[in-house]
């Protein structure tokens, strides 16, 4: 038996999976629960919850920043869209056209106290204040030209490639026409669509049959002798799909992705985001293009970083040029990993780089540019945590606290503590008494929805705060297996575990509780800072599990800067 001294005074990898355990260059630890990795490297009891308010029901929570000193919280339930104030007062109800399930894909974008939504299966709706105070919720409209046309995109999808139109009168008067196709194509559901051809904005009116269709225009026609070969339906349709993305990038509107052109990207003029008319191709009009590549490139969302970032179910690309214009546009794809199809999560701005969830929905990606400014990486965040990715479902980043909350499908949150100054990349897991459901940093402060039972409450954590609503919560870090001389140990017995704490009421060492002085109990009085031990611990022949646990179950603070294990080993 060889006699040993190992203090760990560094947990800046947070909790890691088990194949790691065999590596002597981690500062990590094998179980973190309901604590953080501080500053200094040592670690602490997480902030407790506060209820803000009750809610409806099942529902996601979005940030809404109107001014510096005027920040809402928005909740987007089963066809309702609440607008609540950071104490949690509902300010506004607004009726909405989503369901539950709806808000899975519901993507925003937020301007000068105006806020887009976005649904492949919706009309856009924008959501801004009105002159009376308050806030509406409206459908987003493209703006229109003298002569009535609206200056939506046009474009010509795949299977309307070979078709023919033949224009004849129609009964209904000068402005109306009947169309008839070369073979079936039409639908019911192409009612409302417009369409562009013979110069002209037509909108479907009715439908006859597969071939045929009548539809207007706003001023008179002349019929063509010959059917028509170029013609144009608009990008943007209650048959077509609407917009999957949204973001504003070089002060253009830019959607991405559509139901029925999932490659495709839209930009809008110049200042002008209703605009999306390409006109002569001058440099402030709007741009089209599609993502071109040997697989099927499906736009999740757009980002706009230093560059503008698509990312895609099957890759990374950017939009390097500045500025933006119709005749220079270099778009590359640069990584190959890809994000999820089915929910949107939203892509948080880490110290200046774009982090997203990978389509297999088990990375943490940060996308960055490398050292020359000219090719970007997906680093994986948690690498080193697999365990912890449970399938995403919100994903909030706290600039102030250095803190990305990634909600899981579990009701488990999974928190990683992030600095590069001070080369911290530390992930636990949050648990509370109910499940979280949804996650927003809303002026610095985190909200969830937590759900309790068959009821859904807005919280906040508040350092204040030592229990969640009233409800203590353990807390618990393990130590990774002893590892001496780049070996593993077979069998260990354990003297003494010596912990070096600062301002702590409460601890317990290997399922021991540690004795405190009586004077930090008293009311206003800080917690313990100093060395305390426990000694006994017994020999194990069990090394590959943890040889030290601290833990706590009272709502009292407690944080550790450093653990040192006094014994003997062998190999």
């Amino acid at each position: 038996m060889v006699d040993f001294i190992k203090t760990q005074n560094n947990f800046a990898h947070g909790e890691i999976d088990a194949e790691f355990f065999a590596r002597d260059d981690i500062a990590g630890v094998a179980k973190l629960v309901n604590m953080d990795v501080v500053s200094g490297g040592g670690l602490t009891r997480r902030a407790g919850l506060k209820k803000v308010a009750n809610l409806n029901g099942l529902a996601r929570i979005i940030p809404f920043s109107v001014s510096e000193n005027e920040n809402y919280i928005i909740v987007i339930g089963n066809r309702y869209l609440d607008v609540l104030s950071t104490d949690g007062t509902r300010v506004q109800s607004l009726v909405s056209p989503w369901s539950t399930a709806d808000t899975d894909k519901l993507q925003y974008a937020q301007r000068f106290g105006t806020i887009i939504f976005v649904h492949p299966d919706y009309q856009p709706r924008v959501m801004s204040p009105k002159n009376n105070g308050g806030f509406e919720l409206n459908i987003f409209g493209f703006s229109s030209n003298d002569d009535m046309s609206v200056n939506i995109p046009f474009m010509q999808f795949d299977d309307a490639l070979g078709i023919t139109i033949t224009v004849t009168s129609n009964a209904g008067g000068n402005n109306f026409a009947t169309f008839t196709t070369n073979r079936n194509f039409w639908k019911p559901e192409c009612v409302g669509e417009l369409l562009f051809l013979m110069n002209k904005q037509w909108e479907i009116t009715s439908f006859v049959d597969a071939q045929t269709v009548v539809a207007h225009t706003n001023s008179t026609y002349v019929v063509p002798a010959n059917p028509i070969t170029e013609w144009y339906e608009a990008a943007f349709s209650g048959y077509r799909g609407w917009p999957c993305s949204i973001t504003f990038h070089q002060d253009r509107l830019i959607f991405g992705g559509s139901r029925s052109y999932p490659s495709g990207i839209w930009m809008s003029q110049v200042g002008r985001h209703n605009n999306f008319s390409s006109g002569t191709g001058l440099d402030d009009e709007a741009i089209f293009i599609t993502l071109v590549s040997e697989q099927r490139q499906q736009i999740c969302t757009v980002v706009s970083s230093d560059n503008l970032q698509v990312l895609t179910s099957c890759g990374e690309w950017a939009i390097s040029n500045k500025p933006l214009t119709p005749s220079s546009v270099n778009v590359k794809q640069h990584t190959y990993v890809g994000s999820s199809v089915s929910r949107y999560l939203a892509p948080q701005k880490i110290e200046g780089q774009t982090v997203f969830v990978s389509g297999n929905l088990q990375d943490i990606r940060e996308l960055s540019l490398d050292e020359l400014g000219e090719h970007y990486n997906a680093n994986d965040l948690c690498a080193m945590s697999k365990h912890l990715m449970n399938t995403p479902i919100d994903i909030a980043y706290n600039s102030l606290e250095h803190k990305l909350f990634v909600v899981m499908d579990d009701g488990t949150m999974s928190v990683l503590n992030k600095n590069v100054n001070l080369r911290i990349s530390a992930w636990g897991k949050y648990e509370t008494s109910g499940d979280f459901i949804s996650v927003a940093v809303v002026d610095d402060i985190t909200y969830v929805v937590v759900q309790h039972d068959n009821n859904f409450v807005l919280e906040k954590f508040d350092a204040s705060a030592l229990d969640d609503v009233g409800v203590v919560f353990d807390f618990c870090a393990c130590g990774l297996p002893l590892r001496a001389s780049n070996h593993n140990v077979s069998h260990l017995r354990v003297r003494k575990i010596s912990v070096r704490l600062i301002n702590t009421k409460s601890l317990c060492i290997n399922d021991k509780r540690v004795e405190l002085p009586d004077e930090i109990y008293e009311p206003g009085a800080d917690g313990f800072s100093g060395d305390v031990s426990m000694s006994g611990l017994g020999t194990t022949h069990d090394c590959i599990n943890s040889p030290w646990k601290i833990h706590g179950m009272d709502a009292l603070p407690a944080t550790v800067l450093s653990i040192s294990m006094y014994g003997n080993y062998g190999i």
